[in-house]
């Protein structure tokens, strides 16, 4: 069902977009079907990053999980790592964070992701590119054997990056948007 949803707001992006390079803007509509891709690729790296942390998810499993999720960000990508027990927010590449993310010494890793919403529109940058931010908050828990042993609330704010595109269909050049993911900022951590 996701793939035929985003089928059909690349076709919908695509379609809308055969003048894209005479435009400097994006109309409402087209502005409209780039928002629910970008909602949507952060709800698909919300299902990896809670596939890649689940211990009963397979070695070779995680690893080709961390391979699609690495084709949602932009290069040079970091997301940011916080706790409840130190004051410094650590940076890691996404790759490295997935890594990290699928060894943690815990015997049980559960997280999920809600109230999902844009905060900023889509802003135009020098580069024709637009960039605007989705925020999430993270629920993070730790358990050893039965016991819970670490527990946390994170809100996180994701930059969002809109670039131009082209594609070859029936030899023919299409421009479209596309969406990429830019780094995880951590704003806060709460109990």
């Amino acid at each position: 069902m996701r793939l035929i949803t985003r089928i059909l707001l690349l076709t919908t992006i695509i379609l809308g977009s055969t003048t894209l390079f005479a435009q400097n803007e994006i109309s409402a509509e087209r502005k409209q079907a780039i928002d629910s891709l970008a909602l949507e690729k952060v709800k698909d790296l919300s299902k990896y990053i809670s596939i890649i942390g689940s211990k009963e998810t397979s070695f070779s499993e995680a690893n080709r999980v961390i391979e699609r999720t690495l084709e949602l960000f932009a290069p040079n990508s970091q997301i940011g790592v916080s706790s409840l027990y130190r004051q410094e927010i650590k940076y890691y590449t996404v790759r490295k964070y997935l890594n990290r993310l699928m060894a943690l010494n815990y015997d049980q890793v559960n997280i999920k992701w809600y109230n999902i919403q844009y905060i900023s529109d889509l802003e135009p940058q020098p580069d024709g590119t637009y960039v605007g931010v989705i925020t999430i908050y993270q629920r993070f828990e730790g358990r050893q054997g039965d016991e819970l042993t670490y527990v946390d609330t994170t809100k996180k704010d994701i930059t969002i990056y809109v670039t131009r595109k082209e594609t070859q269909i029936g030899g023919k050049t299409i421009g479209f948007w596309d969406v990429l993911l830019g780094d995880i900022r951590v704003a806060e951590t709460s109990k």
